[in-house]
C-alpha cells in the first residue's frame, strides 16, 4: 500500500483469530472533524484515499474536501479513485482484449518488455452476451443454442482462451454460466475485498468498475460499483486511476412495504421514473431509511441494476443484517461474513436504524403506494400503469380504437394478437400460416415474451412468481398465442435449480419458456429471427408489433428490428402478456383467455400469492450456489478443447473476421502532435434528443445491405453467419462501418429519414454515414455531429466512442452527455462539446450544411473552459457561438492531449 497515512489512521482487527489491517474512517475523523452524517457511498471513496495517500496522487487536501463535503453537499474537487477491480462482459471485454494484445505489439515494437501490459488490478470477465434466441419452445432448445453459439464465435473464444493464459490477474467465466452481474452478486463480489501485502492481509471495501453500464447492481450489496466504458475500464487495469469530481449525493428514502401482487420489478420501474424525473445523471444515489430492513438483497440488487436507467452513476445500499444474510444464503465463507460484519462496524458502514446521512438532496417513496407497471414502449423510465398500456400503444400507434359494432368491441376486449384488435384494416393485420394453420396477426401483437436479463433473473421472488403463474395458467387450460416466441435466459444456473426444487420447471416448459441459455440474449438484442411467415407479415403490412420483457433495456432497433415497440415488465407479466398475445388488451378487467370450463380466464385469478411465493423462495439453498459455483472458470468440454497459442503477444489472423490488429497504437512511439483548432469541418449527421449509444454503435443484427454486410460478404461471410455486431467487436472494420448504422437513427439532414445515412454535402449525394465519412476523410476534411439531449444514453460502449474516432469525428456537440459515452469520447481523443443554456441546434439554424471551425483549442487546454464554433452558411453568410468544452477534469485534459487514455497509458509505459 502506497499511504502516506498522514491522519495516522492505520488500525488492526481481529477477526475469527486473524488480523487484519485497515484505515480507519474513526480515526481520521479526529483530525477531519464527525463524518458520522457522510453519505455511507462518500465513507467507502474517502477510505479509498486514505488508503492510496501518496502526496501525489492523493493529498491531504484531497481527503478534507470530501470531509467538507458535509457542508456544501457538493465539491468541484477532482480526486483519482482507484477500485480495487475490474468486471467485464464479453462484448465490451474482447476489444479490451484487442486492445491490451495491441499495445503488447506496440511495446515490443518500441523495443519494451510486452510483458509490461498486464492488469494490476484483479479482473473477471464474463461471456454472458453471445447467446442468441435462435431455438426456442422446446427441450432440446439450451443445447442447440449453446452448439451455434459455440461455432459462430470459436475464433473470439480462442481469442479469449489466450488472454486468459497470456495476461495475470485475468479470469474467464466461460459461456454457459450466466450474466457477469449476477455471477458478480452470487459469487465474485465480497463487499469486504482483502490483501495480502509486505507480510500484513489489508481489509477495505470491495469496489469495482465494469465494462457493463448495470455493474451498478452490485450495489445492492454493499459493493461501490458503476460501469465505465472500456477504455476507462483498460486504463483501471493498467494502474491509472479513475478521475472524477466528488458526487453530489441524492438520497432516497424507502418506507413502508410493498402490497400484495406488486412486484420488486414495479418497484424499480417507479423508482426509476422518479430518479429520472428529479435528474440524477452523475450523480450518486443512495438508499436509506427503515424500510430497507424489510427489503430482500434480491429487490435491492434489482433497483440498484437500473442505475443507468435512473441516470445515476450508482444506487448504493449499506451493509446490514440483510447482506449478510445474502452472503451466507449464497455460500461465502463464514469467515468472510464475520469480517464485513466487524469491518462495516468498526468504519461505521453499517446500516443502523433511524440513521438519515446528510446529502444534497433527497426523496421518499412509501412502498406501499407502488402499483403494477410496465416501462414502455421504447424508454427504461417511461413507466405505464398495468391498466393503461394498451392505451398507451395505441397513443403510440396514433390510433383512438372506437369498435364499430358490438362483436367488434367483445373482439377488443377477449385479448390475443390480431384478434384483440377488432376489425378494422385501419388497424394494420396481415395473415400468415405455419404448421398448417392460418394465423391472424395485427398491430399489438406480443411476438417475443422473453424472461431475460440480469435485473430480474437474480430476484428469485419474481422468478417464482413467473413459475408459479405458468402452473396455475395451465391448470386453467390456457396456453401461449402461437405468435410470441417465449424463451427464458436466467442469469445463473442457480436459477434452474431451484426451479427445478419448486417443481416449476415443467409448467415453464409447457408454456413454451423452456431454457433457452445462460446469457443477456433479448435484452442485449440476441432475441434471434422470428418465424419466417410472421417476419414476412410484419413486413408485408408494416405492422408495429410488440415484445414484452424482464430486461432493463427498450430502446429503438435493440430487441429486434422489426419489434418497434418493446416493454419492460416482471417476469410473470411477461408469462401473463405471452397468454395474452397483445399489448392492446387491458390485464386489469379483460380476460388473459378462456379456460378449460369454458370461462374467461383474469389475470387475478392465476396471479400468485405473496404468501405462495414466499414457500417457493424457501426451496433457493446455499447448497444450490456451491454446486454451480464450484468450478466456475472451467468451462464445458468445448470450451476446454478450445486450441490456444503459448505465447506473450497475439498471431493476429489477416482472414479473420472476428479479430483485427486495431489501427490505434500505430505512431505510440512518435510525440503526439500538438492540439490544434478544428478548421473547415463538416457536420456527419444532425441529431435529436436521447441518442443512445445503441444508436450510434449497434449490438444487434448487420443488415445485408449495410457497409458492414457489404464487408463481411466481400470477406466470404455467408449472411447466416454475420452474428451481431456486438460479437464483431474485436474487428475495427466491421465495427467502424456499424457506426451510426442503426436502422431507427433519425438524421435531421435527411428530414428526419430512419436510418444510417446522410447528405456528402460537396455532392447532394445521399449516402451511408460510413461512407460519406470516407469520403470526407480523402478530402482531408473534418467531421462534427452535431445532436440534443442526453447524447449517449444506455449502454457503456467503447466502440460508440472508437468508431466515431475511426469516421474522422474530431468533436460531437450536443446539449448534454450521458456520463459514460462523454468521458469514452474524451478517452478516444474526440472533444465533446455543449451548448450553453438557451442554445441548441434548432435555434442556430443548424441545418448539416454548414462549415464549422472551433478555436481555442491551440492555446492552453483547462477543464470547462469556452471555445467558439464559427459558422459558414451555406449562402455565406458567417456568425459564431460559444460552446462548453465537456472535457471536466485535468486527467483528462492529459489523455486528450496525448490522443486518448490509452495512449496516455501506453506512452508513459514505453
Amino acid at each position: 500500500m502506497p499511504a502516506v497515512d498522514s491522519l495516522n489512521s492505520l488500525r488492526t482487527l481481529e477477526v475469527a483469530g486473524k488480523t487484519y489491517h485497515y484505515y480507519s474512517l474513526p480515526e481520521a475523523a479526529k483530525s477531519l472533524g464527525d463524518l458520522g452524517k457522510l453519505p455511507m457511498s462518500l465513507k467507502v471513496l474517502l477510505e479509498n484515499l486514505l488508503r492510496w495517500e501518496d502526496n501525489n496522487t492523493v493529498t491531504g487536501d484531497d481527503l478534507k474536501a470530501l470531509a467538507a463535503w458535509l457542508k456544501t453537499r457538493s465539491s468541484e474537487r477532482e480526486i483519482q479513485y482507484r477500485p480495487a477491480r475490474v468486471l467485464m462482459q464479453d462484448f465490451t471485454g474482447v476489444p479490451a482484449v484487442v486492445d491490451l494484445a495491441a499495445m503488447r505489439d506496440a511495446m515490443a515494437k518500441a523495443g519494451g518488455d510486452p510483458q509490461k501490459i498486464n492488469p494490476l488490478s484483479p479482473v473477471d470477465l464474463v461471456i454472458d452476451h453471445s447467446v442468441m434466441v435462435d431455438k426456442f419452445a422446446s427441450q432440446s432448445a439450451f443445447a442447440q443454442n449453446v452448439e451455434i453459439e459455440m461455432e459462430r464465435n470459436g475464433e473470439r473464444y480462442a481469442f479469449l482462451r489466450w488472454g486468459q493464459n497470456a495476461f495475470d490477474n485475468f479470469r474467464v467465466v466461460p459461456p454457459g454460466t450466466g450474466i457477469c452481474h449476477q455471477v458478480n452478486l452470487e459469487y465474485l463480489g465480497r463487499t469486504v475485498w482483502t490483501k495480502d501485502e509486505d507480510g500484513r492481509t489489508y481489509a477495505f471495501p470491495d469496489t469495482l468498475v465494469g465494462t457493463d453500464s448495470h455493474t451498478t447492481m452490485i450495489n445492492g450489496l454493499g459493493v461501490l460499483g458503476w460501469g465505465v466504458g472500456g477504455i476507462e475500464a483498460e486504463a483501471a487495469m493498467l494502474g491509472q486511476p479513475v478521475s472524477m469530481l466528488i458526487p453530489e449525493v441524492i438520497g432516497f428514502k424507502l418506507t413502508g412495504k410493498l402490497k400484495e401482487g406488486i412486484t420488486a420489478t414495479d418497484l424499480v420501474l417507479t423508482v426509476t421514473q422518479m430518479l429520472r424525473k428529479k435528474g440524477v445523471v452523475g450523480k450518486f444515489v443512495e438508499f436509506y431509511g427503515d424500510g430497507l430492513a424489510d427489503l430482500p438483497l434480491a429487490d435491492r440488487a434489482t433497483i440498484a441494476n437500473m442505475a443507468p436507467e435512473y441516470g445515476a452513476t450508482c444506487g448504493f445500499f449499506p451493509v446490514d443484517e440483510i447482506t449478510l444474510g445474502y452472503l451466507r444464503l449464497s455460500g461465502r465463507p463464514e469467515d468472510a461474513v464475520k469480517l464485513v460484519e466487524a469491518y462495516s462496524k468498526a468504519q461505521g458502514l453499517w446500516r443502523e436504524k433511524g440513521h438519515e446521512p446528510v446529502f444534497t438532496d433527497s426523496l421518499q417513496l412509501d412502498m406501499g403506494d407502488v402499483e403494477a407497471s410496465l416501462a414502455g414502449p421504447k424508454r427504461p423510465q417511461d413507466r405505464v400503469a398495468l391498466g393503461h398500456v394498451s392505451q398507451a400503444f395505441d397513443d403510440f400507434l396514433g390510433l383512438q380504437i372506437k369498435p364499430a359494432s358490438t362483436e367488434e368491441g367483445r373482439l377488443l376486449s377477449e385479448g390475443g394478437g390480431g384478434a384483440a384488435v377488432g376489425a378494422s384494416p385501419a388497424y394494420g393485420e396481415a395473415d400468415y400460416q405455419h404448421d398448417g394453420h392460418t394465423y391472424r396477426l395485427k398491430n399489438g401483437a406480443v411476438v417475443i415474451a422473453a424472461i431475460t436479463s440480469c435485473t430480474n433473473t437474480s430476484n428469485p421472488s419474481v422468478m417464482m412468481a413467473a413459475g408459479l403463474l405458468a402452473k396455475k395458467a395451465l391448470e386453467k387450460g390456457l396456453q401461449r398465442k402461437p405468435w410470441v416466441k417465449s424463451s427464458l435466459a436466467p442469469g445463473s444456473k442457480v436459477v434452474t435449480d431451484y426451479f427445478r426444487a419448486a417443481g416449476l420447471t415443467r409448467y415453464l416448459d409447457e408454456l413454451g419458456f423452456d431454457l433457452v441459455g445462460y446469457g443477456c440474449t433479448t435484452c442485449i438484442g440476441n432475441s434471434g429471427p422470428l418465424l419466417d411467415p410472421i417476419e414476412k407479415a410484419i413486413q408485408q403490412a408494416d405492422l408495429t408489433v410488440a415484445s414484452v420483457l424482464s430486461g432493463n433495456r427498450n430502446f429503438e432497433g435493440r430487441v429486434h428490428p422489426l419489434v418497434k415497440t418493446n416493454w419492460l415488465a416482471s417476469p410473470p407479466l411477461v408469462v401473463a402478456y405471452a397468454l395474452a398475445g397483445t399489448v392492446r388488451t387491458d390485464l386489469t378487467r379483460d380476460p388473459l383467455g378462456t379456460g378449460k370450463d369454458g370461462k374467461p380466464v383474469y389475470l387475478k385469478d392465476i396471479w400468485p400469492t405473496q404468501q405462495e411465493i414466499a414457500d417457493a423462495v424457501q426451496k433457493v439453498d446455499t447448497a444450490m450456489f456451491h454446486k454451480e459455483y464450484a468450478e466456475v472458470f472451467q468451462g464445458d468440454e468445448k470450451w476446454r478443447a478450445i486450441p490456444v497459442p503459448d505465447a506473450k503477444t497475439y498471431t493476429w489472423q489477416d482472414d479473420s473476421t472476428y479479430i483485427q490488429h486495431p489501427p490505434f497504437f500505430e505512431h505510440i512511439a512518435e510525440a503526439p502532435p500538438k492540439v490544434e483548432d478544428i478548421n473547415g469541418a463538416s457536420i456527419l449527421a444532425v441529431l435529436g434528443d436521447s441518442v443512445t449509444t445503441d444508436h450510434i454503435s449497434p449490438a444487434g443484427n448487420i443488415k445485408k445491405d449495410s457497409p458492414a454486410g457489404r464487408y463481411l460478404s466481400e470477406h466470404g461471410v455467408a449472411y447466416a453467419d454475420f452474428n451481431s455486431y456486438g460479437s464483431r467487436r474485436g474487428n475495427h472494420e466491421v465495427m467502424m462501418r456499424g457506426t451510426f448504422a442503426n436502422i431507427r437513427i433519425k438524421n435531421e439532414m435527411l428530414g428526419g429519414e430512419e436510418g444510417g445515412n446522410t447528405l456528402y454535402v460537396p455532392t447532394g449525394d445521399k449516402l451511408a454515414i460510413y461512407d460519406a465519412a470516407m469520403r470526407y476523410q480523402q478530402d482531408g476534411t473534418p467531421l462534427v455531429i452535431v445532436a440534443g439531449k442526453e447524447y449517449g444514453t444506455g449502454s457503456s460502449r467503447d466502440w460508440a466512442a472508437k468508431g466515431t474516432n475511426l469516421l474522422g469525428v474530431k468533436a460531437v456537440i450536443a446539449e448534454s452527455f450521458e456520463r459514460i459515452h462523454r468521458s469514452n469520447l474524451v478517452g478516444m481523443g474526440v472533444l465533446p462539446l455543449q451548448f450553453k443554456d438557451g442554445q441548441d441546434r434548432k435555434a442556430l439554424k443548424l441545418t448539416g450544411k454548414e462549415v464549422l471551425s472551433i478555436s481555442g483549442l491551440s492555446g492552453e487546454l483547462k477543464p470547462h473552459m469556452n471555445l467558439k464554433v464559427s459558422v459558414k452558411r451555406e449562402d455565406g453568410s458567417q456568425d459564431s457561438f460559444e460552446v462548453l468544452c465537456r472535457i471536466d477534469t485535468q486527467n483528462e485534459v492529459e489523455y486528450f492531449k496525448a490522443g486518448g487514455i490509452l495512449h496516455y497509458v501506453l506512452r508513459s509505459l514505453i
